[in-house]
């Protein structure tokens, strides 16, 4: 079996050790989540389990590569519930339930909205191929958290994926979002602006860093509650789009999602119900890949967030 052994340079200091891995060795992601999963990835002779963990400059990387694994493409699963919203063949418009994973990765290779999109919407499986992309994310370009619902575009076809990209890029996509925080948001608008990375202490998150990359986060106060202790539903609307975004910058502010478990750093709401981040993308708009009409698709609040405030309200 062979191996790949190298002193991490300069170059790779704060890079995912997937992507590092997937450069260095020239494989593809997918590859690289097997390896990471089958404990075939170690740093300074520890195995890595996160494949998001960042590298440092000068840490001693190796990965058992042996002979090429192939990695199973994701395969088409009837039994994935979700939603769509509007479909046509350049894109499909879905309403993601909470809980649901959005593509395959290391300890989700089944269950995901990829699965259920391949087993709705068949051409996706040659998408990839003909964008020499990912083979687990056919026609994504953007996530939404698994403990987050509501609305996403999922490309159906190459040209649709560059568009949709481009306009990503551009920020002319616009996502808005429905979360409730803890605390008393002072004025009724804001913004943070402040630099996301990974976290230097936990790599399975994210933490405003200098070394980060810009992000920025538009909010808007819609209701104010009292008891049993002060809460705030808020509009939040994304400029950019970095991993856990919303949630790492209103918990920056002092006023983290209500129910998340991971950076409320404790704090919770008295007598809450949920039982996962209380956020919600509820409005999405962007220019139609084909034509250039802009449309704009929104989503109600789920069961679970509308009984939190309606327990709130009484």
């Amino acid at each position: 079996m062979s191996e790949l052994s190298v002193s991490v340079p300069s170059s790779l200091d704060g890079v995912r050790v997937d992507r590092a891995v997937a450069l260095l060795a020239d494989i593809s992601r997918s590859a690289v989540d097997h390896l990471v999963a089958s404990g075939r990835v170690r740093v300074d002779g520890m195995t890595v389990h996160a494949r998001s963990r960042p590298l440092r400059e000068g840490e001693l990387l190796a990965v058992e590569l042996g002979e090429e694994e192939p990695v199973p493409a994701p395969e088409a699963d009837p039994t994935v519930v979700f939603n769509v919203v509007h479909d046509d063949a350049d894109i499909v418009v879905v309403d993601k339930p909470a809980g649901l994973v959005v593509h395959p990765g290391a300890g989700h290779r089944t269950g995901t909205l990829v699965n259920g999109m391949l087993s709705r919407y068949r051409d996706l499986a040659s998408l990839t191929e003909e964008l020499g992309s990912d083979p687990d994310r056919p026609g994504i370009v953007h996530r939404l958290d698994r403990g987050t619902s509501g609305l996403l575009v999922v490309a159906r076809s190459a040209e649709a994926y560059r568009s949709l990209v481009a306009q990503l890029g551009d920020r002319t996509v616009s996502r808005h979002y429905r979360a409730l925080v803890l605390g008393e948001v002072n004025g009724e608008s804001g913004v943070v602006d402040a630099p996301i990375g990974r976290s230097v202490t936990s790599p399975t998150r994210m933490s405003v860093s200098r070394k980060g990359k810009e992000a920025r986060t538009r909010y808007r106060v819609e209701q104010r509650f009292t008891e049993p202790a002060p809460a705030t539903l808020v509009e939040a609307t994304l400029e950019t789009g970095r991993t856990h975004q919303i949630r790492v910058h209103l918990s920056a502010i002092g006023h983290p999602v209500v129910g998340d478990g991971v950076y409320a750093r404790g704090r919770s709401l008295p007598g809450a119900t949920v039982t996962r981040p209380f956020l919600h993308a509820y409005r999405l708009a962007f220019d139609h890949p084909r034509s250039g009409a802009r449309m704009t698709w929104t989503s109600e609040l789920p069961a679970d967030l509308r009984a939190e405030l309606d327990r709130l309200s009484s």
